[in-house]
Parts: structure tokens; C-alpha cells; sequence
């Protein structure tokens, strides 16, 4: 949804367009009204609003800051004078001073699809420090070409999305395979060796019985605790005991002793229910669980988690570039060789010995050496919009096992838990496309 002035009106200050923005505000009222189609359309349109506003924000604030307002006013520096005004903290207040200074200084591309609410200031941010980490000796042309570039894909992706794309920022400056492998390792490496000084640890006896704590680690110690507690927190654990318990009571009833897949979920989700726990308190015991369990007596060098790592053979040998986790996170090709030393790596490394992938009909689930192959294909789960990571998928037969489809790979469709349920839900329909070598499902809710 567009919104557009039905005519042309003279230009404002930036004072008097402040004063008629509030006016607006003013006579909108609530949204209370508001259908829900309607808020729908309005969503985008109101990040775009927010977006522009943002920028006349930190265009102000760079024009304050060289004019050193803050001295003037007795504050230590325009963050400082920042964080009063805008009733933040400091941490936030230098972030947004480090931003209206780069896009002062240059990044016009930037600065301009800012202004038009083409992208967020997170975006930005992105931009920002992607071309702060630009190697010397790029020229002006060069420098134009990758910030265009990252414009472009930022108005189509999220910032999580666009950091790792800027981390190949010089493809768009036409450098050849091995100077752009070299600059993502350098990025890599420098974003590891920052999450490696900001890790701590801290805890508090609060005397109760229990102990807070709070912890700051590497994004890939924090997805390796995230995948374990996710899998003991899961309902999956649950189905084996929801199978033997609905079983019994078939038995006892007269029943068939075998339970079909959906009755077999519907039991597990049951069982699962009964803890009446939220999440985190799910995810809590979890922790609890795990850190009961480790093996105290031996520690070992071994990561203590099944990660599935791809990257390039020759980028393996070489030591340079990204390996690319089933968690969505990338790792520097260093750190991978590292770390395939223990037992917590599963790799799949392209151009390296092959496996069987094609099964037919002589095995009903799908193997770990295909769920290696796409995790070359997927970051995500193949539902449409989807940002739950490959490692939480399950695979889906496209054409159904039960009326003989077979276990091969170009039959997988990875889903989440929750789109892996929807796609047997008769409530909604569904249509699976191809996008190059990638599955995308799109669902529809039945009227």
C-alpha cells in the first residue's frame, strides 16, 4: 500500500513539517477502528514513516555535533547530550552519533534511500560498518559499486540477512574469488576476536535457593547452547513415552496396537501439555538438565553439540572465507578446521567424497548424509517468510510416503515444527514452487 499527496504543496521547513506531522497525529486519533486488512497495509507504510523521521533525526544530530552544542551546554559530548535529550542510554545515544556521522561524511546512497524510508536504520548501520571494514585501496568507483549494492539488497532482506552479504562486499567492486574470500575471513576474524573480549560470566546467590547469572558469549557458543536446550526442551522427547502410554490405553481398550502418525503427534503434544510451563521455564529446566549432566568427571576438548558446518574444499584448505552452520550463523573457514577436530561438527564439505542421497521406497525417513545436502540449499525452513533456522527443520515427503513417495532428496522439503504441522492441516492449503534449487511453500487458510 502506497500513500501519496493528491497534489504538489510548496516545501517546508523542517521545524513547520514537525509541527504538521504532530497535527496529523492529532487528528488520526486511535487505531482502534481500524480493520484488520487495513492494519495490515498500514504497517509497512508506518516503518517507512518512522524510517524517514529517523533520518531528519540523524542529520540533525550530525549538524549538532559539528557544531558542538554539547560543550556549549556543559556536557561531556554530543552523546552525552544525545542521551538527556532523548531520555536513552549512552550505549544507544554513541550508536546513533556513530551513524549520523558516516552518513555526513559520505555513503549518499545510504543516506538518500534513508530519507525516502527505503530501509531501516539498522540497515544502515549495516552499510555503515560494512564500509568502515573495506580494505585500502578500493577507489571511489569501486567504494559507490558495493555501497549501491548493499542499498539494493537491504530493501529486500533483513540486517541479519545484509551483514552477512556485506561480508562479500567486494564482489560488487569485481575483485577476483580469492581478495573477496580473503576480506570475508579478515571480517570473520575480527568479529570473533571482539566476541571473544566482550565474553563474561556473571552470577548472583540471590539466597533462596537459586543462583542469577548473566552471560555474554561468542555468537557460536551462544547457538551451540541454543540448539542443546531447544532439543532437550522439545516435545519430540516426549513422543516416545506419549506412544508407550497411548498404546497401553489402546490395549486396554481393545485397540489396534499401532497409533498413526497424526495420532502419535496429537499424544505427544499432549504429554507436553501437561507440564503447563511456559517456555522459558521449559527452556530453564533444560539448562538445568544439561548443566547437571555434563561430564564433570573428563572434560573433554570436544564440542559438546552436533553442528553442521558447509563450506568449500578448497576454502577448507585454504584457510580462508566463511563455513556457513545449521544455525543460520557463519564462522570463519579457520575457526571451522578448529573446531572439525572435536566431535561436535558434522561437515559437509562441497566437492568432497559423495553419499548415497536417493533412497526410493527401501527407507521411509530421510538419512543425515541428505540433511547434510541441503543444508547447502537452506538457511531456513521452506515456508514462505519463515526465519526459523535449517537445524530446526524436519522433512516433509512432497509427494507423501503413504501413497508411495519416495525418500530422495529432491523430495524433502525441510519445515519447522510449525509448518510441518500445517502442511497436513486440512484447515489450510498449500503450493510448494521452486526458486533455482530451493523449495518455497506458501499456505493459505481455507475459508
Amino acid at each position: 500500500m502506497s500513500i501519496a499527496p493528491l497534489h504538489s504543496s510548496p516545501p517546508l521547513t523542517a521545524a513547520s513539517g514537525l509541527r504538521e506531522v504532530h497535527a496529523v497525529l492529532d487528528r488520526c486519533g486511535g487505531v482502534d477502528d481500524v480493520s484488520t486488512y487495513a492494519a495490515a497495509s498500514l504497517i509497512g507504510e508506518l516503518e517507512r514513516a518512522v524510517a524517514r523521521l529517523q533520518s531528519m533525526k540523524l542529520t540533525l544530530v550530525a549538524r549538532v555535533d559539528k557544531a558542538d552544542v554539547a560543550a556549549d551546554a556543559g556536557m561531556t559530548g554530543t552523546a552525552a547530550w544525545l542521551a538527556a535529550r532523548s531520555r536513552t542510554d549512552g550505549a544507544s545515544a554513541a550508536k546513533e552519533l556513530r551513524l549520523a556521522t558516516a552518513l555526513d561524511e559520505g555513503l549518499a546512497v545510504t543516506r538518500a534511500a534513508l530519507g525516502q524510508g527505503q530501509l531501516s536504520t539498522e540497515h544502515a548501520h549495516v552499510i555503515a560498518r560494512a564500509t568502515e571494514q573495506l580494505p585500502p585501496g578500493l577507489d571511489v568507483e569501486e567504494r559507490l559499486a558495493i555501497e549501491q549494492r548493499l542499498v539494493a539488497v537491504a530493501q529486500r532482506v533483513d540486517p541479519i540477512a545484509l551483514r552477512k552479504a556485506a561480508r562479500r562486499a567486494l564482489e560488487s567492486a569485481k575483485r577476483d574469488q580469492t581478495e573477496v574470500d580473503a576480506h570475508e575471513d579478515s571480517v570473520l576474524r575480527s568479529e570473533e576476536t571482539r566476541a571473544l573480549a566482550a565474553t563474561k560470566l556473571t552470577l548472583h546467590d540471590n539466597l533462596d535457593g537459586t543462583i542469577t547469572g548473566h552471560f555474554t558469549v561468542p555468537t557460536l557458543a551462544g547457538q551451540i547452547l541454543k540448539k542443546v536446550i531447544q532439543q532437550i526442551a522439545s516435545p519430540r522427547r516426549f513422543a516416545q513415552r506419549a506412544a508407550k502410554d497411548a498404546k497401553a490405553q489402546a490395549a486396554q481398550g481393545g485397540a489396534r496396537d499401532a497409533l498413526t502418525a497424526s495420532e502419535l503427534a496429537e499424544a505427544t503434544w499432549a504429554r507436553f501439555r501437561t507440564e503447563d510451563l511456559e517456555w522459558s521455564q521449559k527452556y530453564g529446566r533444560a539448562f538445568v538438565e544439561l548443566l547437571e549432566h555434563l561430564p564433570t568427571d573428563h572434560l573433554t576438548r570436544k564440542v559438546n553439540a552436533t553442528i553442521l558446518v558447509t563450506l568449500d574444499h578448497e576454502r577448507l584448505k585454504a584457510g580462508l572465507g566463511a563455513a556457513h552452520l545449521d544455525t543460520g550463523h557463519d564462522v570463519s573457514a579457520s575457526q571451522a578446521r578448529r573446531l572439525a577436530c572435536g566431535a561436535g561438527f558434522v561437515p559437509a564439505v562441497l566437492g568432497g567424497q559423495s553419499q548415497v542421497l536417493d533412497l526410493g521406497r527401501s527407507q521411509r525417513f530421510f538419512t543425515e548424509a541428505q540433511r547434510v545436502a541441503l543444508a547447502v540449499v537452506y538457511d531456513t525452513c521452506a515456508a514462505d517468510d519463515c526465519d526459523r533456522p535449517y537445524a530446526w527443520t524436519e522433512h516433509h515427503h512432497e509427494d507423501p510416503w503413504s501413497t508411495g513417495g519416495a525418500t530422495d532428496l529432491d523430495q524433502a522439503v525441510p519445515l519447522c515444527g510449525y509448518h510441518h504441522q500445517r502442511i497436513h492441516d486440512p484447515g489450510y492449503q498449500h503450493r510448494i514452487a521452486r526458486d533455482d534449487r530451493r523449495k518455497r511453500v506458501t499456505f493459505v487458510k481455507r475459508s
